[in-house]
C-alpha cells in the first residue's frame, strides 16, 4: 500500500478517526455516570469502595500500566532498534515481580487510601505525610506531564491537527475529559475506563499480531528475516545486542541505569500502588498482581511482533521520516494492513490509552493531597469525609489544569526524560522507605525524611544536568549544553544514594517504636485489624 509520508499517519481519514474517538468518549462517559451513582464515601471516591475482584483489578492495573509509550513508544523501539528496543518490555515486566513479592499484599493490609498511609503507620504523621505526598505529586507530575504532552501530539497528528494552537486545542481536550472522569466517577468510574482500555488495547494489539503472522504463514523466523531484509545493511543488528546501548561503555551503564530504574520503580509508582487498595481483601491484591502479571506479559509479547513487523512492512526509514517518528510504527503498520478503518481503531485504542492513564494518574495526585496533606496535615486528622472528597475533587481540577499547561508548553519538546524522571524517582524516593517501613524494624520518621527528600533531589539535580535535558542533539534544550552528569537515567546512582541516606538518618536518630513495628508487621502480614483503618 501507498500513502503520503509528509501526509502521515493522519492524513487516511481524520474524520473517520474523530467518529470513533467521540463514540468511545461517549460511551465511556455513559459508564462513569453509572458509576458514580453509588459513590458517596471517600473509600467510593478513593479506593471504589474495594468493590473488586482480584481478576477486575487486574485487568485495570495492565489498564493503567499500558500507557501510550508501552503501545506506541516500544513497538517503535524495536522496529527501529531491535532486540534493545525489546529489552524495555523485559524491564517494565520483570518489574512486577517485585510488586508481588514485596509490595502488593504488604502495603493493601497497612493502608487505607494513599502510600502516605503506610509510611505514617510507626512515624509521626504529619512530616512524613507531607514527604510522601511531595513525592506523588513529582512522579504523577512528571508521568502525567509526559502523557499529555506526547500523546495530545501524537492524537493531533492522528486527527490531521496541524500548527501549534490547534495542538494545545487537542492537548486541551484530551485535560478536559480526563478531568470529567476523574470528578464524576472517582476511583470507580476511572477503574472501569480502565478495564475497557485495557481490553481494546490486548484485543486491538492481538488483531494485529495475528494479521501479521498470518503474512508470513505463522513464521516468526520468517517476519525476523523479512525485517533484517528491509533494513538493508543495518538489519543484522537487529536481532542482537548492542544497537542502541552497545556502542560505549557509557551507553552500556546508562542502559544498566534505566534498567534499575524501571524494575524499581514500578512497585514505587503511587498510581500503580494505589489500585491495590481498591480490592477487598489481601488475597485479592496478590490475584489482581497475577492477573495484570499475565496480561502485561502476553501484551509485550504482542509488541515484539507489532516492531518487527513495522520494520519489515514499513521499514526503519518511512517510520523515522514520518510525523511522531518512532511513535508512528504501530499506526503505520495498522495503515498498511487494513488502511484507514484499522488505523481510526488502532488510533481510538491509543487515545483510550491516553485518557485511562492520564485519568489515573489525577486521582492519585488528587488523593494524595485531600487525604495526607489536608485531611492530616493542615486539619491533622480533624475532618469530615464529605470535606476531604471535596477538597480531592478541587485539586483534581487544578492538577488537570496544570496538566494542561504543562503539556501545551512541553509539546513538540523530548518527554522521554520526564518519563524517565518519574521511575527514578519512584525507584529512589518511594521504593526505598516503603522496603525500610515494611521489613525495618528500627526505620523511623528521620529516615523517612531523608529517603524521600534526599531521593527526589538527587534524582532531579541529575536529570536536570544529565544528557536529557542539554547538550546532545536528542536533548530537550538542544542548544544549551550543561550537563555534567554523563547518564541520562540517574537510578544507578540515586536509588543507592536513597537506600542509604534513609540508613543513615535512622541511626542517626534515637526515635525507635519498637510497639507499633510489630502492630505493622501484624497487620501487614495478617491483615488482621486492617478493616478498621478503612472505617471513618
Amino acid at each position: 500500500m501507498n500513502f503520503d509520508i509528509a501526509a502521515g499517519v493522519e492524513g487516511s481519514n481524520p474524520l473517520l478517526n474523530i467518529l470513533i474517538f467521540a463514540a468511545f468518549v461517549v460511551i465511556t462517559l455513559v459508564i462513569v455516570f453509572r458509576a458514580s451513582r453509588n459513590s458517596k464515601t471517600a473509600s467510593d471516591y478513593y479506593a471504589a469502595g474495594r468493590a473488586f475482584t482480584g481478576p477486575q483489578n487486574g485487568i485495570a492495573i495492565s489498564g493503567d500500566y499500558l500507557s501510550a509509550a508501552s503501545f506506541l513508544g516500544i513497538a517503535g523501539a524495536i522496529a527501529i532498534n531491535g532486540y534493545d528496543g525489546f529489552l524495555y518490555s523485559i524491564g517494565f515486566l520483570v518489574a512486577w515481580l517485585v510488586a508481588l513479592l514485596l509490595v502488593a499484599e504488604l502495603l493493601r493490609n497497612t493502608g487505607k487510601f494513599t502510600m502516605g498511609d503506610v509510611l505514617a503507620f510507626r512515624m509521626k504523621q504529619r512530616p512524613v505525610r507531607a514527604a510522601a505526598a511531595t513525592s506523588t505529586l513529582a512522579v504523577s507530575f512528571f508521568y502525567l506531564l509526559a502523557q499529555m504532552a506526547g500523546a495530545g501530539g501524537l492524537v493531533a497528528l492522528l486527527l490531521g491537527v496541524e500548527g501549534g494552537g490547534a495542538q494545545a486545542v487537542v492537548i486541551a481536550v484530551v485535560g478536559i475529559i480526563m478531568i470529567a472522569y476523574v470528578l464524576i466517577g472517582g476511583m470507580k468510574g476511572t477503574t472501569w475506563v480502565q478495564i475497557i482500555k485495557a481490553a481494546l488495547l490486548i484485543v486491538g494489539a492481538l488483531v494485529i499480531t495475528l494479521w501479521v503472522l498470518g503474512k508470513y504463514n505463522f513464521n516468526f523466523s520468517s517476519l525476523l528475516q523479512a525485517a533484517v531484509d528491509k533494513a538493508g545493511k543495518a538489519g543484522e543488528t537487529l536481532l542482537g545486542p548492542g544497537k542502541q546501548y552497545g556502542a560505549t561503555g557509557t551507553s552500556k551503564l546508562d542502559f544498566f541505569s534505566l534498567g534499575i530504574a524501571l524494575v524499581l520503580g514500578t512497585a514505587g509508582l503511587p498510581h500503580v500502588l494505589m489500585r491495590f487498595y481498591t480490592v477487598p481483601t489481601a488475597r485479592d491484591a496478590r490475584r489482581s498482581v497475577v492477573w495484570a502479571i499475565v496480561l502485561i506479559g502476553v501484551f509485550y509479547l504482542f509488541t515484539l511482533v507489532l516492531g518487527y513487523g513495522a520494520g519489515a512492512l514499513v521499514g526503519p526509514d518511512t517510520i523515522k521520516k514520518a510525523p511522531g517518528g518512532v511513535n508512528s510504527a504501530a499506526p503505520l503498520l495498522a495503515l498498511e494492513l487494513g488502511g484507514p478503518v484499522l488505523l481510526g481503531l488502532i488510533s481510538a485504542v491509543a487515545f483510550a490509552t491516553i485518557l485511562a492513564v492520564v485519568a489515573g494518574l489525577t486521582i492519585t495526585a488528587s488523593a494524595s493531597f485531600a487525604h495526607d496533606v489536608y485531611a492530616n496535615v493542615v486539619k491533622k486528622g480533624k475532618t469530615s469525609p464529605d470535606s476531604e472528597v471535596k477538597v480531592a475533587r478541587i485539586t483534581a481540577l487544578v492538577i488537570g489544569a496544570l496538566a494542561i499547561g504543562g503539556g501545551i508548553l512541553a509539546n513538540g519538546q523530548n518527554v522521554a526524560f520526564l518519563v524517565a524522571l518519574a521511575f527514578a524517582v519512584a525507584a529512589s524516593a518511594n521504593l526505598p522507605t516503603i522496603l525500610y517501613s515494611l521489613f525495618w524494624k528500627r526505620f523511623n520518621t528521620q529516615g523517612a525524611l531523608w529517603s524521600i527528600y534526599g531521593g527526589l533531589a538527587v534524582t532531579i539535580v541529575l536529570i536536570v544536568f544529565s544528557p536529557a535535558v542539554s547538550g546532545k542533539s536528542t536533548s530537550m534544550f538542544k542548544n544549551a549544553d550543561f550537563a555534567w552528569f554523563p547518564l541520562s537515567n540517574p537510578g544507578i546512582v540515586s536509588i543507592p544514594v536513597a537506600f542509604i541516606l534513609g540508613w543513615l538518618g535512622t541511626i542517626l536518630s534515637k526515635e525507635h517504636d519498637e510497639k507499633k513495628y510489630a502492630e505493622m508487621e501484624v497487620r501487614s502480614l495478617t491483615g488482621a485489624g486492617a478493616e478498621k483503618a478503612v472505617v471513618h
